[in-house]
């Protein structure tokens, strides 16, 4: 990439001094910004280093593309980011920034708005822990650890020492032996590990690095290296045991933040990389902190912020579709989060949105993260330029998950056809009228109602309607939406069949789910398990209560696109997909 006057050069040993006076500058959290991270990956990356309008700004490769830091420093952060984007642009690239904090985020959407989309990866979240509670170790969710140590000291042949000259070939040894335990699931990125390791051994002195050392019998078990991050943190960078020794991983851990942290409030352990035995370690230590990390791109399609963009989302939302304003608001205020809507802006305000409501999918007997596609709308002046098309293939790119939504008309599927969407959830939406004055009012006999809780309302629902297709809400979602309909004069009730003799209890498979809502004369069966008898049994008394004579039941046809590592998997055509929350 051309950088103009910009000098970018390889790291080197050169630059610790003046890299690190930016980094103490900023006394970031996140594990990437220090010296000797950046030195020691930086054939992994390519990482180069140049000093721009007071500021450290570190490019590196990842995956083909060129990306930069977020600057670091107190020099002028605005105009650094300006001209990374002139810089960009001349050379046909999008700027690319990662990782942000959450002050970066809220800074950059504030300079720039409209020009970034940030969104956050789970995947590089930082662990950071109180150093304290990773040296006692108390509490009872903390038990498990200590009772590994005890059996790691029960023959008292340990010992710990701190990483040295003398001893670092010995560590260097113990790890080609953790190597060869793990030839089978050997992979490039173990092995790009492994030579970034053997640098930080090379480099130790020079790079300001800690270690330390567990000895079981004499012999090297375990090491842990890593450096200061700020005045509170220290980051650990490695730490490598035998793990056929129980206790070994615990008791280097718990060794080294006795020791080598020591004057630190807290311990950044880095991320997971999305790796599952290492979340499931990692969380098993319960962080103080679980640090939100953002990666911003460049782009036309960004996320709205709940706050910032709450007028104009509401102006939006209102022209398109005539909802109230208490009804957005309660929607903005309950699901929208920091990244689940994409907007585009235009004349200096978002124009076109859509939301992307997390849910889970039942596909091939597993569930699989999905996104559920809500509220598309674009103002009337700013349709035919294709905003929507490209807020759902951003979307597309981004999650990488399927995509689920129900068209309101007949057009949008043929519209969502051309996208790629396939028809996944058979529409069986009815209008059901009872002669109610040729019957007696009845239900209450046989049946008794009562207010279900979101909690409940989820097991019933898994329990009667899971199926292959089956879209699930969590806990929150079905209280949105059970909130959403007692707003408009709804009930949301659990309807439990009355035993045959007084006294009995009634059992667990004679619970249904039952959600409705009178508009004018017509009342909405929001979402509903009991069968179609057992429904037209109700609706006589159902029809008292509320005004009405008529019901509409049933769901909206629904589609589904596939991403494209699931592209060629079948998709059954009568998933269920009740319950849209709209």
């Amino acid at each position: 990439m051309e950088t103009e006057e910009i000098l970018f050069h390889g790291i080197t040993l050169e630059d610790r001094e003046w890299m690190d006076r930016r980094f103490a500058e900023d006394g970031r959290n996140e594990c990437e910004y220090t010296f000797a991270n950046n030195f020691i990956w930086r054939k992994v990356y390519g990482v180069e280093v140049a000093e721009i309008c007071g500021c450290l700004v570190i490019r590196f490769w990842e995956n083909g593309s060129c990306c930069f830091s977020y600057p670091v420093g107190a020099g002028d952060k605005r105009a650094v980011i300006g001209r990374l984007l002139d810089i960009c642009g001349k050379s046909g690239c999008a700027l690319h920034m990662s990782p942000l904090s959450e002050a970066d985020r809220e800074q950059l959407t504030e300079w720039f708005p409209g020009r970034f989309r940030i969104m956050s990866e789970r995947d590089d979240f930082d662990y950071i822990y109180a150093r304290e509670k990773l040296v006692t170790l108390a509490g009872k969710k903390l038990h498990g650890k200590r009772n590994h140590i005890a059996r790691f000291k029960d023959d008292d042949d340990w010992s710990y020492e701190p990483m040295t000259a003398e001893n670092l070939e010995e560590c260097r040894t113990m790890t080609y032996s953790w190597m060869r335990m793990r030839s089978e699931k050997w992979n490039e990125e173990m092995e790009e590990e492994v030579m970034v390791l053997h640098e930080a051994f090379d480099h130790m002195e020079a790079l300001g690095l800690t270690g330390g050392v567990l000895r079981k019998a004499g012999e090297i078990v375990a090491f842990s290296m890593g450096e200061p991050l700020n005045d509170e943190t220290f980051v650990v960078h490695f730490e490598k045991a035998f793990p056929e020794l129980q206790g070994a991983y615990p008791m280097i851990n718990q060794q080294f933040a006795e020791h080598a942290c020591e004057g630190y409030a807290y311990i950044n352990r880095e991320e997971d990389t999305g790796d599952p035995g290492l979340r499931r370690a990692k969380l098993s230590y319960y962080p103080e902190i679980l640090l939100t990390k953002y990666v911003a791109v460049e782009s036309d399609v960004v996320c709205a912020d709940p706050v910032r963009d709450a007028d104009a989302i509401l102006h939006l939302w209102s022209v398109c579709f005539g909802d109230e304003e208490e009804y957005i608001r309660y929607f903005l205020a309950h699901r929208m989060t920091k990244e689940n809507m994409l907007v585009i802006w235009a004349d200096g305000r978002p124009v076109s949105m859509a939301s992307f409501l997390p849910a889970a999918w039942l596909h091939n007997g597993e569930y699989q993260d999905a996104r559920y596609v809500y509220a598309v709308a674009t103002l009337p002046e700013y349709r035919g330029r294709g905003y929507a098309t490209r807020i759902l293939t951003c979307a597309r790119e981004h999650f990488e998950e399927p995509l689920l939504l129900a068209p309101a008309e007949e057009s949008l599927i043929r519209f969502y056809e051309k996208m790629g969407f396939q028809r996944a959830f058979g529409q069986t939406r009815q209008t059901v009228t009872v002669d109610v004055a040729a019957q007696e009012l009845g239900g209450e006999e046989t049946v008794e109602r009562k207010p279900v809780t979101a909690e409940d309302y989820v097991k019933l629902r898994d329990q009667s309607c899971e199926k292959e297709g089956y879209v699930r809400w969590d806990e929150a979602a079905v209280q949105y939406a059970m909130d959403v309909n007692a707003n408009a004069g709804g009930t949301t009730d659990i309807v439990i069949r009355k035993p045959e003799r007084e006294g009995e209890k009634p059992a667990e498979d004679q619970r249904d789910l039952l959600m409705y809502r009178p508009d004018g004369d017509v009342l909405e069966i929001v979402e509903t398990t009991l069968d179609d008898a057992e429904l037209r049994g109700m609706l006589p008394r159902l029809f008292a209560e509320t005004g009405t004579s008529r019901a509409v039941c049933g769901q909206m046809e629904g589609m589904i696109w596939m991403p494209e590592h699931m592209r060629d998997e079948p998709v059954r055509a009568d998933g269920y997909l009740a319950l849209t929350l709209d």
